[in-house]
């Protein structure tokens, strides 16, 4: 963690980093309830690709007549046609037993028996998967698309928290929402394991796509408004680097518990955990002062003091020194911070719909990849694994270029090389499966540092205000891509390597949005829609411009206080938001 900057004495008054160096920058309050935000984030990684194990499709092949006697190879051989590649088909069976000598490879049947679909259900491969919900609920051949819908309905759940766990961190504070929201991911996901029936399950993960959502974002601005400017950059990564470290998590846990009921039920039940040692969190002091509450900041200030050991500077706080330090923030105009903001303003507008394209091919893309783990040819739990390592050294490398060559650049590298990565992939014959693995984790590895870069990029550019409401959004945008990915896989169907031109081609394609973005390196955070205006506005005649708010009411807190606009000096470190997540 690196060490504090010295406060150099200057006039005016303290800006709110200012004050979070008084009460001890980066003390033993911030490490404790950083520590304890970010825990649930290791079983995070283990929701969102949960169905790549639960949902997993183990080798199957139709049930004989209840008659047949299946001790007997030859008496199951007789009923199962081949496939092309000599392999006994997945859902059709013979109507009748078929004797005689093995059947010859690349024929669909034996040459003169009929076929029929699996009427009396399947036979599964209790090996490598005994119990997944698949062959539970029997969701292979006609049913098969039904395995996509379950993991596009969790997206589904992941768009709806992320538009109202977004809403609601920005109106009742991030504490309260966390922790209804790890409450109801504990519950959510407990009951989902003990499902009776398909829709049942759906309903209980979509329930928990939406508090993970919920989660997602207000872990990230909970632990980033508690953390002094210089270090938010490194506590970002370093957040980063634990939802990777869950992926690793979920390939062990997955190995070592098979059945899913169980794998459901142990991923979830720690959140109990995690709802009961929430109540202790303190709430964002920048969030109350940000709502005008300047009673709540002193004592949140002054509780963080004296865990920090800092009780003397604590205590010299006042509600004075508050009223002249956040004087800004309180005379912003609340009616102002909404998300008709970012259609309204026509250079908050361009930011939105760049954004929004960044986001959902991320995404896309993304979840293309990492839902789609046996169709490597590898083993599931080695992919996942490699998977999760590759972020290590993507999120290392787009630290570095984001905070060296800038936001732009490495926001285009990265979605650029995602996509080429995978058109390639498409055209690798299927039995070359090294090659198309490292191609797979070449082109995971840029989309994790994609949503590094767009998670940071998306806070730089949007004014604090309505800066939650826009990273909602994004993380909205960003859901539309994961609930559709599920569903472009099954274009397979049609031609094996087709989702991957299209997961491809995405990327490459929305790489050429970033060219209409403006570079944040080394910019200060814009505070209101008249800074993202004057700052990023073409300068061509008649361009058009926001309407200027009208005249925020003076506050009876700031009674007597003099309301003097300040520009605020550039920030000492490199970044404000980096993402803990592809939750967004």
């Amino acid at each position: 963690m690196p060490s504090a900057p010295s406060r150099s004495a200057r006039p005016g008054p303290m800006a709110f980093n200012d004050l979070l160096l008084q009460v001890g920058g980066v003390g033993r309050f911030q490490q404790i309830q950083v520590t304890l935000v970010v825990l649930p984030l290791l079983l995070m990684a283990s929701h969102n690709t949960l169905q790549n194990f639960t949902a997993a499709i183990p080798a199957h092949h139709c049930r004989p007549p209840a008659d047949t006697n299946l001790s007997r190879d030859t008496e199951l051989e007789a009923w199962l046609p081949r496939d092309s590649q000599g392999r006994p088909a997945s859902c059709l069976r013979f109507t009748s037993p078929q004797r005689g000598p093995p059947f010859p490879n690349g024929t669909g049947t034996n040459g003169t028996g009929t076929t029929e679909p699996c009427t009396n259900g399947w036979i599964y491969d209790p090996g490598t998967f005994p119990s997944t919900i698949v062959t539970e609920w029997d969701l292979v051949c006609s049913r098969r698309a039904l395995r996509q819908l379950a993991q596009s309905l969790y997206m589904v759940g992941v768009l709806l928290g992320a538009m109202i766990f977004g809403y609601l961190a920005d109106r009742l504070g991030r504490r309260k929402v966390l922790i209804l929201n790890y409450l109801q991911t504990a519950v959510s996901g407990t009951c989902a394991a003990f499902a009776p029936n398909f829709p049942v399950y759906c309903a209980f993960r979509l329930l928990s796509g939406m508090s993970l959502a919920g989660i997602s974002l207000s872990c990230m601005t909970l632990n980033v408004e508690w953390m002094p400017i210089h270090t938010r950059a490194c506590v970002g990564t370093l957040i980063g680097y634990v939802y990777s470290l869950g992926q690793f998590l979920l390939a062990g846990v997955a190995y070592a518990v098979p059945r899913w009921r169980h794998l459901q039920m142990l991923v979830s039940v720690p959140f109990f955990a995690f709802f009961i040692y929430s109540w202790f969190f303190i709430e964002s002091a920048r969030w109350y002062s940000s709502s005008g509450r300047l009673d709540l900041t002193l004592k949140a200030l002054q509780r963080v003091a004296w865990i920090n050991g800092k009780r003397e500077e604590g205590a010299s706080l006042s509600m004075e020194v508050l009223r002249a330090s956040l004087n800004k923030e309180l005379t912003m105009d609340k009616g102002q911070a909404s998300a008709m903001e970012l259609l309204r303003c026509p250079v908050l507008r361009r930011l939105f719909l760049c954004l929004s394209l960044l986001w959902f091919a991320t995404s896309f893309a993304y979840y293309g990849l990492v839902m789609d783990l046996q169709g490597f040819g590898v083993s599931i739990y080695l992919i996942q694994v490699i998977f999760g390592a590759v972020d290590l050294p993507a999120k290392l490398v787009g630290f570095l270029v984001i905070n060296t060559m800038g936001r732009r650049p490495a926001q285009m590298a990265s979605l650029l090389l995602a996509g080429i990565c995978i058109l390639i992939n498409g055209v690798v014959p299927q039995d070359q499966s090294v090659v198309r693995t490292a191609l797979a984790v070449l082109g995971k590895g840029c989309l994790a540092a994609s949503f590094n870069c767009i998670f940071l990029y998306t806070g730089e550019l949007y004014p604090t205000m309505i800066r939650q409401t826009g990273l909602g959004m994004g993380s909205t945008l960003a859901r539309v891509g994961s609930i559709v990915s599920p569903l472009v896989s099954m274009t397979a169907e049609l031609y094996p390597s087709m989702p991957l031109f299209i997961y491809g081609a995405v990327p490459v394609a929305a790489s050429a949005a970033t060219a209409l973005l403006p570079e944040t390196l080394g910019q200060p955070l814009p505070d209101t829609v008249q800074d993202v205006e004057s700052r990023w506005a073409p300068t061509r005649r008649g361009a058009g411009t926001c309407r200027p708010p009208p005249p925020a009411p003076r506050s009876h807190i700031l009674a007597g206080v003099a309301l003097k606009r300040k520009p605020r000096p550039p920030p000492p470190g490199p970044a404000l938001f980096v993402p803990v997540s592809p939750m967004g």
